[in-house]
């Protein structure tokens, strides 16, 4: 199943997701299990720290580069023209691949920047260097995370290509339905990172009954309500079994009114942090 996103690659719509995967070992066979068993969508970023391990486990799994979509993000601290020209450079020779599919600005308003009032100007000027890595094939779709609808409106008054993605965090437990709406009104797909909203949602009466109903798991039912809501999602395991059965996603659909109570589930487990009041 894939999506077709407003630069006119396609993006598996399941991917498997990498932050606090630890780099070595745990981060090469875990994509690697991830990839053979059918994903063809990997995420990670450079503050993961974990780029080099991801490369390894994508050799490693004897597919095809151009049969994966591979996803990295530019942290806070390069929020510049050079900065950001200099950050997809390392990433590319981390993940030792010659083109990115996805590249996104991870946070809108690093607090550097926010105390300062210069995050709009960073922005804006890291999306200029993403637009030129675009331009020389370096980059194929270009995209934020964590942005919020007036994050967007900022960006959007200085961009030449409109955001692709916004990822952002998204389970039933925060469905941030105005950031969602902002972005289907941009022709914008919204990926869902912490999906299972980091497992907090997994032991909820509701959700599990569901699941039983469907003979599949509270957290295949939350995979699925994403997928049926038009979202890309991003599971992430270190288990290998659990790998497996985060894909396994493909053979039911959730009724309206399974759906429709799902959508109640609201303020159940964890919710978005505010980029606009994070740390760092």
């Amino acid at each position: 199943m894939k999506i077709k996103l407003n630069s006119g690659y396609e993006i598996p719509a399941v991917g498997f997701g990498t932050w606090q995967t630890p780099d070595g070992e745990i981060a090469r066979e875990s994509v690697r299990i991830a990839l053979v068993n059918g994903y063809r969508h990997i995420d990670t970023a450079a503050v993961y720290k974990n780029e080099k391990s991801v490369g390894e486990g994508i050799k490693a799994s004897g597919i095809a580069r151009d049969e994966i979509f591979l996803t990295t993000k530019l942290w806070n601290d390069k929020h510049s023209y050079e900065g950001a020209k200099e950050a997809i450079q390392t990433s590319l020779e981390k993940l030792d691949v010659d083109y990115l599919d996805l590249y996104l600005i991870h946070w809108p308003a690093p607090k550097a920047l926010r105390d300062n009032n210069t995050w709009e100007q960073g922005n804006a000027e890291a999306w200029r260097a993403m637009e030129e890595a675009v331009e020389s094939g370096l980059i194929r779709s270009i995209g934020v995370s964590n942005f919020m609808p007036h994050h967007l409106e900022s960006l959007l008054k200085t961009a030449k290509i409109k955001p692709a993605v916004n990822q952002i965090y998204l389970s039933p437990s925060d469905q941030q339905r105005d950031v969602v709406a902002f972005n289907h009104k941009h022709g914008i797909v919204s990926e869902a990172y912490s999906p299972l909203g980091t497992g907090t949602i997994l032991s909820d009466e509701k959700l599990n009954e569901i699941a039983l109903k469907y003979g599949k798991s509270a957290a295949q039912v939350a995979i699925r309500w994403s997928l049926q809501k038009g979202f890309v999602v991003l599971p992430k395991s270190v288990t290998p079994h659990r790998i497996v059965e985060n894909f396994d996603v493909f053979d039911f659909e959730i009724n309206e009114d399974d759906m429709a109570l799902i959508d109640t589930l609201e303020s159940i487990g964890k919710t978005a942090p505010n980029p606009d009041e994070t740390t760092y």
